[in-house]
C-alpha cells in the first residue's frame, strides 16, 4: 500500500465557497463535515474561511485576491494545510502550490482518499484505495509529491537523460496503475465466484451515510465481532454474515463502506467490486442517523449514489437509527413522518430490532414463489439440485416419476426453472 503521511498532526484551515443556489448555512454544514473528515485524518482545524462567488475562477477556484489573503492568513496562523470543501482541478492545485510555497493545498477528494488509505486493511481495500489515489494524483502531481520511488520500489525508477523527477514519478504512477487494475480484475473474478455460490440465498445489504451506525446495527443483528469506531469511514471492507431471522427465514446480511456527499468518482469506480454486494441484494436497508440535523440531506446523498450505481430499483427499507439520542417523543414522530414507512431502532441499545426483522421477513415473503415440478426417476442429479436453497413443501414418489412442490426466492426459482427447461 502506498504510504501517504501528508495530513497527520498538521494544523489546517478550511475553505468553503457560497455559489448561487446555496446559502451560508448550507456551506457551514458542509464545512462541519469537512472538519470531521480533517480530524479523522489527524489534522487540527484552526479556522474556516468562506467566500461568495458568482462564478468559479478557473485559476484559483475563488477570487485571486481572496486566495492570496487565505495563504497569508495561513502563514500568520502557522497553518501547514489548506483544505477546500470542493474538488479543485489539477491546474488550480498547481497554481496554489506555486503561490503557497511550503503550505499544502488539498481538496475534499484528496482528504477522503487520505482517510481511506489509513483505514484500508484487506488486500481488496488497499488495492482499490491505491488505484483511486494514484488516478487522483497523476494529473495533480507537483513538487510537493515527488520521489515516489521510495514508496513504489527502486526497479526501473532511475531517470533517463534530462528526465525530471516529476516525469519519473508520472511514469511510476502509470506503471503502478496498470498493475493495480490487473490485481483488481482478479479480485473481482474471485468475488463473482463467491457471489454465484450465494445466489440461492436472500441477500440484504446495509447502506448508509458514514457514521450512521451501520456496523453497530450489523453487530446487533448478527452478533458478529466487527470493527466499530465513532469515526468517519471506520471500516472499508464489506462483511457478509448469515442471519437466521426465525426457524424458516435465513438471510445473508452485508455491511458496506459508508457514503458521504461529494464522494470522489474514481473512488466509487475503484470500489465497484465491494459495492457489487449492494447491486446483487434482494433488499437494501438504508441506515440513517435520525439524531442528525442533516438526516434528509444524508438520505438524498445515499439515493444519488444508489442511482449512480443503478441500484435505485432494489426494494429499500428506511432504518432510522440512534432513536435513543432523542428524548422528545414529538420530535421522533416528526422525523418519522418525513420518511415512507420507516423502522425506528437503536442499534446500540438493541431497541426495536424485532420490528426490523419482521419487515425483512415481510419482504422475503413478497419475494417468494411456490412452484410444482415433475421429474423422471433417472434425473437424480437435477432432482437433488432443485431441492437446494429452497423449502420443499411436498415430495411425492409416483409411478412415472417424482413430484415436488418447492418454495423459494424468485431468483432461486428462476435458476431452478432454467436448469429444468
Amino acid at each position: 500500500m502506498i504510504e501517504n503521511k501528508e495530513i497527520s498532526n498538521e494544523k489546517a484551515l478550511l475553505v468553503g465557497v457560497i455559489i448561487p443556489g446555496t446559502t451560508d448555512t448550507i456551506i457551514h454544514e458542509h464545512l462541519d463535515e469537512l472538519e470531521l473528515l480533517a480530524e479523522t485524518a489527524g489534522a487540527e482545524v484552526l479556522g474556516r474561511v468562506t467566500q461568495k462567488v458568482s462564478k468559479i475562477n478557473p485559476a484559483t477556484f475563488i477570487g485571486k485576491g481572496k486566495a492570496k489573503q487565505i495563504i497569508d492568513q495561513a502563514k500568520e496562523m502557522d497553518v501547514k494545510l489548506i483544505l477546500f470543501d470542493d474538488e479543485l482541478t489539477p491546474a488550480q492545485i498547481k497554481n496554489y502550490h506555486q503561490m503557497s510555497e511550503k503550505i499544502k493545498v488539498l481538496d475534499r477528494s484528496g482528504l477522503i482518499l487520505d482517510i481511506f488509505q489509513k483505514h484500508a486493511r484487506s488486500k481488496e481495500a488497499t488495492t482499490q484505495v491505491d488505484l483511486a489515489y494514484l488516478e487522483y494524483l497523476l494529473p495533480r502531481l507537483t513538487r510537493q509529491w515527488t520521489h515516489l520511488e521510495r514508496q513504489m520500489g527502486g526497479i526501473g525508477t532511475r531517470a533517463g537523460m534530462g528526465e525530471t523527477q516529476i516525469e519519473v514519478d508520472r511514469r511510476l504512477i502509470r506503471t503502478r496503475i496498470t498493475r493495480l487494475k490487473k490485481d483488481l480484475s482478479k479480485i473481482e473474478k474471485e468475488r463473482s465466484t463467491q457471489s454465484l455460490r450465494r445466489q440461492s440465498e436472500f441477500r440484504v445489504s446495509l447502506v448508509g451515510y458514514t457514521n450512521a451506525g451501520k456496523s453497530t446495527l450489523f453487530k446487533a443483528l448478527t452478533g458478529s465481532d466487527v470493527f466499530i469506531q465513532d469515526q468517519l469511514f471506520a471500516t472499508l471492507d464489506t462483511t457478509v454474515r448469515k442471519l437466521n431471522l426465525d426457524t424458516s427465514h435465513t438471510i445473508l446480511l452485508s455491511d458496506t463502506v459508508g457514503f458521504i456527499r461529494k464522494l470522489p468518482h474514481n473512488l466509487v469506480a475503484s470500489f465497484k467490486s465491494t459495492l457489487k454486494e449492494v447491486l446483487e441484494a434482494d433488499l437494501i436497508l438504508m441506515v440513517l442517523d435520525m439524531s442528525s440535523p442533516q438526516v434528509l440531506d444524508h438520505m438524498n446523498t445515499i439515493q444519488e449514489v444508489l442511482e449512480d450505481m443503478e441500484a435505485d430499483k432494489i426494494p429499500t427499507v428506511m432504518v432510522l437509527n440512534k432513536v435513543d439520542l432523542i428524548s422528545d417523543g414529538n420530535m421522533i414522530e416528526k422525523i418519522q413522518r418525513s420518511f415512507q414507512e420507516p423502522i425506528t431502532v437503536s442499534a446500540k441499545q438493541h431497541l426495536k430490532l424485532s420490528a426490523l426483522n419482521a419487515k425483512i421477513i415481510e419482504h422475503m415473503e413478497a419475494n417468494y414463489q411456490t412452484i410444482d415440478l415433475e421429474f423422471a426417476y433417472e434425473d437424480g442429479r437435477t432432482i437433488a439440485q432443485a431441492q437446494e436453497g429452497v423449502e420443499v413443501l411436498e415430495r411425492a414418489y409416483e409411478e412415472d416419476g417424482v413430484k415436488l412442490k418447492i418454495r423459494g426466492s424468485r431468483s432461486r426459482i428462476d435458476q431452478i426453472l432454467s436448469t429444468v427447461n
